[in-house]
């Protein structure tokens, strides 16, 4: 029981941070796990973040016909079914041709509304998105063409074939700085039913989840290889770039923590070995006593593991205010605290705390009491 008092009085002195240096240890190896935890949670969470914000681009993968001008629209049932659970987050069949308005002949677009937003994103659009892929009653319009046909949102657009005559409600007016603005977007149905195309389509679009490199790529060679009368390409302005960019970003991360773990080591390192020299009087006299080297050096080593685990929780919470600064001047977002990146900090600062200790402690085997006592 007396030793144990022993062990616990001593315990506490060492970690009451009285010493400077071993305040030091322990602003070392806090502010280590701060910086180390921060890049974590970022690390873990930045593949969700950088593929949103590449997402704004919009459609990033694209099958079509190797030949010809149409393709079956269960193709595009083909190539949803071929893609890994989670991969796609919208894909939608187009089909393209001409219709006659009661002024002119129009292009119109067919489509699967449920998914355009998300593969057109970067859309501006006056009035609303057709959210639902059944209504056939409403339309949205390109800008250049609603102007040439003088349409404003809530107008009426008359398409004319054969005698009949289709009234269609513009819901939405788009301005997409592209050839969307002279296109008419209706339900994919109605165009294959105006257009005489019975369940054809002319291409699909597809927003992939691109959170490893490669991803897109695998899918491409997957479906060519599987149906060599497709073209099946990921959009090389979006997707070939993503995985890279996640790669670049993730690989300077994990630089910077190695560089921020050896930093703490070194500073560690140097605290200890001072604070073992300060101690070596104590020391001598507990070998005097009776004490062993490895009670000695147990004794050391529990200290400098409850000062890195008090050092390592505050660090976790100063760490995860770091990544919501980050996530907020970088993605406009909050960073999500993944429940690893406290066991993983802990860890890495626990072996901070004894690769930095390995020397300092290999001194205090070699204090001779008689000679410390001495004062030699």
């Amino acid at each position: 029981m007396a030793a144990f008092d022993m062990r616990r009085t001593l315990l506490l002195r060492a970690i009451s941070l009285r010493n400077p240096r071993m305040l030091a240890v322990f602003l070392a190896l806090m502010v280590g796990a701060a910086i180390v935890g921060a890049l974590l949670a970022v690390y873990f969470d930045i593949n969700i973040k950088m593929s949103q914000e590449l997402r704004a681009f919009g459609a990033n993968f694209y099958v079509g016909p190797a030949r010809g001008s149409a393709m079956r629209e269960a193709d595009f049932d083909a190539a949803l079914a071929a893609a890994p659970q989670g991969l796609v987050n919208a894909g939608s069949p187009y089909l393209y041709g001409t219709a006659r308005s009661e002024l002119e002949r129009i292009a119109l677009a067919g489509v699967r509304f449920s998914a355009l937003r998300q593969l057109a994103p970067y859309w501006q659009v006056q009035g609303d998105w057709i959210g639902v892929d059944f209504d056939e009653r409403n339309a949205m319009i390109g800008r250049t063409l609603a102007q040439r046909l003088e349409l404003q949102v809530g107008g009426t657009l008359t398409l004319l074939k054969d005698g009949d005559r289709y009234p269609l409600r513009i819901k939405g007016i788009i301005d997409a700085g592209d050839a969307s603005d002279s296109l008419l977007f209706v339900n994919l149905p109605l165009a294959q039913r105006w257009l005489d195309m019975p369940g054809a389509m002319s291409h699909a679009l597809f927003s992939l989840d691109s959170r490893g490199a490669g991803q897109a790529e695998a899918l491409a060679g997957k479906l060519q290889a599987a149906h060599p009368d497709w073209s099946v390409r990921p959009i090389r302005k979006v997707s070939a770039s993503e995985g890279a960019v996640l790669l670049k970003i993730q690989g300077l991360m994990g630089l910077i923590s190695v560089v921020i773990l050896l930093l703490s080591t070194l500073c560690v390192n140097t605290s200890l070995t001072a604070i073992i020299s300060e101690r070596k009087k104590e020391f001598a006299l507990q070998k005097a006593l009776g004490a062993s080297n490895r009670a000695i050096v147990q004794q050391v080593l529990l200290e400098t593991l409850v000062i890195a685990l008090i050092a390592t929780l505050l660090g976790c919470a100063l760490g995860l205010a770091l990544a919501q600064l980050l996530g907020q001047s970088v993605f406009s977002a909050w960073i999500s605290l993944r429940a690893r990146v406290i066991p993983i900090t802990l860890a890495l600062s626990t072996l901070v705390a004894l690769a930095a200790g390995m020397a300092p402690l290999r001194r205090i085997m070699r204090i001779e009491p008689a000679i410390v006592l001495k004062g030699e």
